[in-house]
């Protein structure tokens, strides 16, 4: 994932979870906010209850490449995924089928 295609920085996730508009399933939990590009932008938040760091580590991972040919786009929008605890109920194709469902809307 190029940088540019990013969300990282603190006020940039609190700026995308203040304006409210989310889209929530059994696995994740997206927030989305308009931006200015022709992209989308990506954040992705795993919490300390879905295990240790090398756990969570490895959802990154395999959420970033669920997410790796889905960038272009007429009018982008920042979204950020944080991974609920039923993510691990599922098997990687279902996660990433449930995934680009979501955010195809």
């Amino acid at each position: 994932m190029l940088k540019k295609f990013i969300v990282k920085k603190n006020y940039e996730f609190q700026k995308i979870i203040s304006n409210r508009s989310f889209i929530k399933t059994n696995t994740y939990f997206i927030y989305l906010k308009k931006n200015d590009f022709n992209y989308h932008r990506f954040g992705i938040s795993v919490g300390k209850k879905i295990g240790n760091a090398v756990v969570r580590n490895k959802v990154k991972r395999q959420i970033r490449s669920m997410l790796t040919f889905y960038f272009a786009a007429t009018e982008g929008y920042d979204q950020i995924i944080i991974v609920r605890k039923s993510y691990f109920s599922n098997s990687y194709l279902v996660n990433k089928e449930i995934l680009l469902k979501q955010i195809k809307r």
